[in-house]
């Protein structure tokens, strides 16, 4: 397989090119691919997301994509993921503080029963579609309570995110499920600004901000709402919050902040949760092990997140000339970190290839590493955790019914079918 496959979104149609990711981590661990350097290696991969001041997330943006025009690129920069400091810590500092032990307590609770629920709803039928019906719901009901966005609203989160990661994928790059007649007055108003595609079905670039009018006209009208109106919802708490030097966060962040839960704290997931199935079906002794052990689930949810890495990869940006793995990088060169290889460096993890859920050390970079480190990682987990035990305490031992499909995305290793199967009791 050619080196470029590596940023070709056809390659991932049909998996994840672990066998080339290996071989070149090996042979040359820092690769010069469509004009950027690929790091492959755990500790390289380490190295660059723990120094920011020489790798920045901010001169050219997180992703793999340069951003259209500069104006694209000034809309990028004001997303905390792809802020540097001062910026990045102020934000997060606050976002951080809002996620109190209570609000976090009162949601792990709420999505226990969420998960039994919805798990519950297919459990008679002795089949479904495990990413579309259960999986796909569950964190939009989750980032619905985060932000207190009426339940009914949350089909737009789903649109949204789809439009955003789907924009390689022609199934998802013009979702529309959310209905005027379905949502709240708020959310119609977000609805009458949705984008329409053209004769050919063009829709304007969802990475900007031009691309995504009804997010934003629903986030800012949100965020005054919040402000006006504050309830005991985590971004209430956030619009509460005052740093030392007295700021808060202003109506414009609030607006950023919201595309960046609803499109990453989504769609992470939304993958994450029938990939880590697949992990499970992977080996059916490991998959008997965890219905005889529930102890054994929260390494599993790590070694799940591992062997399938949800995010394949984040860009930075070299701020100055450095060095990495004996590789001479120049100051704006783009330097590109693959968690799906870094996930299966073998002088890191023992058979890197096999799912084990009882897998201790388990130092996967799924969630980053440094100060961008993803701020929802518990959250996720607790979300994974209450599906899976869901899953084993109502439907027991699943099998595949049918293939499952894969998003076209060289970002997100993403299911967007997922067939099982089981013995109903």
């Amino acid at each position: 397989m050619a080196v470029s496959a590596l940023v070709d979104p056809e390659t991932y149609v049909t998996g994840v090119p672990h066998e080339l990711l290996g071989e070149l981590r090996r042979e040359s661990p820092v690769v010069r691919v469509d004009g950027a350097w690929m790091v492959l290696r755990h500790a390289d991969v380490r190295h660059v997301l723990r120094n920011p001041r020489l790798f920045s997330s901010q001169l050219g943006g997180t992703q793999l994509r340069d951003p259209a025009t500069e104006e694209d690129l000034r809309y990028v920069r004001r997303m905390m993921l792809n802020m540097d400091a001062p910026d990045h810590p102020r934000l997060r500092g606050l976002l951080t503080r809002a996620f109190t032990p209570r609000a976090v307590g009162e949601l792990t609770d709420r999505i226990r029963g969420w998960a039994q629920h919805l798990v519950a709803a297919v459990a008679g039928r002795g089949e479904c579609d495990f990413a579309a019906e259960i999986a796909a719901d569950l964190p939009l009901l989750t980032l619905a309570e985060v932000f207190g966005v009426p339940e009914q609203d949350r089909r737009l989160l789903y649109d949204w995110s789809n439009r955003v990661i789907g924009y390689q994928d022609p199934d998802y790059a013009a979702s529309a499920t959310a209905r005027a007649e379905d949502v709240t007055e708020l959310a119609r108003g977000a609805l009458a600004v949705r984008p329409v595609p053209g004769p050919g079905g063009e829709l304007p670039d969802p990475r900007s901000r031009s691309g995504m009018p009804d997010l934003y006209a629903y986030a800012h009208a949100l965020g005054e709402h919040k402000r006006r109106h504050p309830g005991e919802d985590v971004m209430s708490n956030l619009m509460r919050h005052v740093d030392d030097e007295g700021g808060r966060v202003s109506i414009e962040e609030f607006e950023n902040l919201f595309w960046l839960f609803s499109v990453a704290g989504n769609e992470t997931l939304r993958n994450g949760l029938p990939g880590g199935l697949l992990a499970l079906l992977s080996d059916r002794r490991q998959y008997r092990r965890l219905l005889a052990d529930r102890s054994l689930l929260p390494g599993a949810v790590d070694e799940m997140l591992r062997w399938w890495t949800p995010v394949m990869h984040f860009r930075r940006t070299a701020a100055e000339d450095t060095r990495l793995s004996d590789v001479d990088i120049r100051a704006g060169d783009k330097v590109v970190v693959w968690f799906s290889s870094a996930n299966r460096d073998g002088t890191v993890f023992a058979e890197p290839d096999r799912f084990d859920p009882a897998r201790t050390p388990n130092e996967h970079l799924s969630f980053g590493h440094g100060p961008h480190f993803c701020l929802g990682a518990q959250l996720a987990k607790v979300q994974m955790r209450a599906l899976f035990e869901a899953v084993l305490d109502q439907l027991g031992e699943v099998e595949l019914a049918g293939e499952p499909v894969r998003l076209r995305s060289n970002f997100q290793n993403g299911v967007k079918s997922l067939p099982i199967r089981w013995r109903p009791v």
